[in-house]
């Protein structure tokens, strides 16, 4: 049996990734639940807050570019700190009261130069740590997004309630800043010298056909399916709360709800992960993309309470094992030393697919005056991902089809 890189530190690494980012996602969640108390505050229009946390999130993604780089040289530990110190300041500037500190806090500060030191660069670093179970560890640490959707939300709504908007994101950007800068250091060592491809890697050498395609294709084609997901996957994230109280339900509800779909969505990303780990990123990117669908339906389809929670529980279910899955099928098909480019490549599209849902969907109500045509309009998109994503699941069945004749053949 071939030697493994996986040892108990490769989990305590793994789990300190989750904790840090589970603080760190933290930061864009003020402005969800504070979205109609910061959109009263700055002229009523929706489309402001909604701009703000998906600017967090296009600047996570473009920022992760050059953070995967510069991670490679001088270490992930001094990413991470700095990154977390940045987001402490974006909360401080997005508090100051106007819309331009609003949004440079977010865009810059929380995105660019913030989470961008620690999403992709913790991505690359913890994949290096695992081969047998890289599946199962992406889907663990990438829960960070979750986890703070459990823990953050009706904690906002009451500080909100009882202090504002302004001084919430005060308090929590410094303690963010003081809580993950000194454990990235302390604990993110270097990881494994080499840490080898799964057995089922496509391609070992730069420049080899992926799926039977130019490598450059086949990864321009998954970071445009990875873009059509995340569309319809932050839409319901980014404007739950709101939703829920144009429809009545009070506020502490709507945060309850978003937990809950949140919460639904760490508990199954682990599932993902496992089942990745066996039938491999790409079909599992298919099978996430198709109940992502059928579970963003029901927004469309209830409005009292009851069914509310129960949608939201089955939409966290359903979109939360995409994301890693796609970062594994980067893994598994692409050579191992062009990951510090290729997967925040991938991330950028992503993310940017994040940034486009959240703000979309805000241009839309605030044209419309209603979620239900934002919604259905990330349904579409969800579409176009499964036109993307079916042929390249067809093609790799046929390509492994082909070896397995060919290995019979040999015998």
């Amino acid at each position: 049996m071939p030697h493994s890189v996986e040892s108990r530190t490769s989990w305590v690494v793994a789990w300190t990734a989750l904790a840090a980012m589970s603080v760190s996602y933290g930061a864009p969640q003020v402005a969800v639940v504070a979205l109609k108390p910061i959109a009263a505050s700055l002229g009523n229009a929706r489309e402001l807050p909604a701009l703000a946390y998906s600017l967090a999130w296009l600047g996570t993604a473009v920022g992760g570019l050059a953070m995967g780089r510069i991670a490679d040289r001088i270490g992930v530990r001094w990413t991470v700190a700095f990154g977390a110190v940045m987001v402490g300041i974006g909360l401080l500037v997005a508090s100051g009261g106007s819309a331009w500190q609003l949004i440079l806090g977010h865009g810059l500060f929380i995105g660019l130069l913030g989470n961008a030191g620690l999403n992709a660069p913790l991505y690359i670093y913890v994949s290096r740590w695992f081969d047998r179970r890289r599946g199962t560890a992406l889907a663990l640490i990438s829960s960070g997004q979750y986890v703070a959707g459990v823990i953050w939300p009706s904690i906002f709504e009451q500080a909100i309630a009882a202090y504002g908007w302004q001084h919430t994101m005060m308090v929590f950007g410094v303690a963010e800043a003081l809580l993950v800068a000194p454990v990235a250091l302390l604990v993110l060592r270097n990881p494994p010298a080499a840490a080898p491809l799964s057995a089922g890697a496509a391609a070992s050498r730069p420049g080899q056909p992926v799926l039977g395609l130019p490598p450059n294709l086949a990864l321009a084609l998954l970071a445009a399916a990875s873009f059509c997901c995340c569309v319809p996957m932050a839409m319901p994230q980014g404007h739950l709360v709101a939703f829920c109280s144009d429809l009545g339900i009070a506020p502490a509800q709507g945060a309850a709800m978003l937990s809950v779909l949140l919460g639904c969505a760490f508990v199954s990303r682990q599932f993902w992960g496992w089942l990745s780990d066996r039938i491999g990123g790409l079909r599992t990117v298919l099978a996430g993309s198709a109940f992502q669908f059928t579970a963003m339906t029901g927004f469309l389809l209830t409005q009292n309470e009851f069914g509310l929670f129960t949608v939201s529980a089955l939409f966290g279910l359903g979109f939360s094992g995409l994301i890693p899955a796609y970062v594994l099928a980067v893994r598994e098909l692409f050579p191992a030393s062009e990951a510090s480019w290729r997967v925040p490549s991938l991330l950028l599209f992503s993310g940017s697919g994040m940034a486009a849902g959240g703000w979309l969907a805000g241009w839309i109500f605030d044209h419309t005056g209603f979620y239900a045509a934002a919604f259905a309009t990330g349904l579409l998109f969800n579409v176009v991902n499964l036109l993307v994503i079916v042929p390249l699941v067809l093609r790799a069945r046929r390509l492994r089809g082909m070896v397995i004749a060919g290995v019979r053949a040999a015998e």
